[in-house]
C-alpha cells in the first residue's frame, strides 16, 4: 500500500503536453504543413475581404449581411488558433502547452465552434421572418428585439463549454502526456485519462446533439416552413430560396465533419490516427475556408461588392 503512494501521486502530476500530430507519418508529415498553409491564408484574406466589404458598404449594413460578417470574424479566428499550433508541430516538433493554456484553448476552439453553429440559426431567422413575416422583420431583427435570439443560444454554448472544459480539468492524466492532436481538442485531451472519462464522453456527446444536432433541427425547420410559405404564396422568391439553399449548403458540410469527427473518438473504427486527426482538424478549419467563398459567391449583393473592391472600382 505504502508502495502505491508514489504511483498515486505520480497519476495526477502532468502539468504539461505535447502534441504530436501526424508524428506516425515520420518525415512525411512536414508535407502535410503545406495544404494546411495555403488553406490558411485563403482563410484569412477571404474572410477579411468579406468583413471588409460588408462593414464600408452601407447598402450591406442589413440583419443579414452583419450576420455574415459575424460568422466570417469567428471564421478567422478559429485558424489563428488552430493553423499555428499544426504549423509548429508538424514543421519543428516543438509544440508543447501547460494544462492550463490547454483548458483555456479548448474553449476558445469549442466555444467559437458553436458560434458558427448558432450563428447559422440566427441566419435562419433572418430569412424566416424576411419571407413569412416581412410585416413584422424590423420589430423582430432590430437588437432588442433579435437580443432575445442571441441570449439564449449564447448562454447555452459558455454553459455547455464551460462544463465540458471544467469536467476535462479534473481528468486524472496518467503516465502519458503526448496529445495525439495539434491542439487542445476535447476527446483527444480526455483520452489520456487513467480512470473512468464516460462522463466527459457523455457529456461531450449532449454537447454536440444539444448545440450542433439541435440547431440543424431548428434551421430545417424554418426552411420546411419557408418553402412551404413560398409555394403556397405563389410569389416569386428565387433571390430569398438561394440565400436559404447557400446557408442549407453551409450547414450540410459543418454538420457532417462534427459528426465524423465526434463519433470518431467514441466508436471503433479502423480509422488510421492521421485519418482521424486529419478529420478532427477539417471539422473546425474547413467551414472557415470555405464560408466566406460559399457566401461571397451565392450572395449577388456581396459578389458584387468583392468585384468592385478588387477591382479598386468606386461605387
Amino acid at each position: 500500500e505504502t508502495m502505491m503512494e508514489p504511483l498515486k501521486e505520480n497519476i495526477s502530476s502532468h502539468e504539461y503536453f505535447i502534441f504530436s500530430g501526424f508524428s506516425e507519418l515520420g518525415a512525411l508529415k512536414s508535407f502535410i504543413s503545406i495544404p494546411f498553409l495555403i488553406l490558411f491564408f485563403v482563410s484569412l484574406f477571404a474572410n477579411s475581404l468579406l468583413i471588409y466589404v460588408v462593414i464600408s458598404q452601407r447598402s450591406l449594413h442589413s440583419p443579414m449581411y452583419i450576420l455574415i460578417a459575424c460568422l466570417s470574424f469567428v471564421d478567422m479566428c478559429l485558424p489563428l488558433i488552430l493553423i499555428p499550433n499544426l504549423l509548429l508541430n508538424v514543421l519543428f516538433n516543438t509544440s508543447g502547452i501547460s494544462l492550463s493554456g490547454c483548458l483555456v484553448q479548448m474553449f476558445l476552439v469549442h466555444f467559437l465552434g458553436t458560434c458558427q453553429s448558432s450563428l447559422l440559426v440566427w441566419m435562419a431567422l433572418d430569412r424566416y421572418f424576411a419571407i413569412c413575416r416581412p410585416l413584422s422583420y424590423h420589430d423582430h431583427m432590430s437588437l432588442p428585439g433579435f437580443l432575445q435570439f442571441v441570449i439564449p443560444l449564447l448562454v447555452r454554448n459558455v454553459v455547455m463549454i464551460v462544463t465540458v472544459v471544467i469536467l476535462a480539468g479534473k481528468v486524472s492524466f496518467c503516465f502519458r502526456n503526448v496529445i495525439n492532436h495539434c491542439v487542445c481538442e476535447h476527446m483527444a485531451l480526455v483520452e489520456l485519462g487513467c480512470g473512468s472519462t464516460a462522463i466527459n464522453s457523455l457529456v461531450g456527446l449532449m454537447t454536440v446533439f444539444l448545440v450542433t444536432v439541435f440547431d440543424f433541427l431548428c434551421i430545417t425547420a424554418s426552411y420546411i416552413i419557408i418553402f412551404r410559405s413560398v409555394l403556397r404564396s405563389g410569389k416569386s422568391s428565387a433571390k430569398a430560396l438561394h440565400t436559404c439553399f447557400t446557408h442549407i449548403i453551409v450547414m450540410v458540410i459543418s454538420l457532417t465533419f462534427v459528426l465524423t469527427a465526434f463519433l470518431s473518438y467514441r466508436t471503433r473504427n479502423s480509422l488510421p490516427n492521421a485519418g482521424r486527426l486529419s478529420v478532427s482538424i477539417m471539422y473546425l478549419f474547413l467551414p472557415s475556408c470555405f464560408n466566406p467563398i460559399i457566401y461571397g459567391i451565392r450572395t449577388t449583393e456581396i459578389l458584387k461588392h468583392i468585384w468592385r473592391t478588387l477591382s479598386f472600382r468606386k461605387l
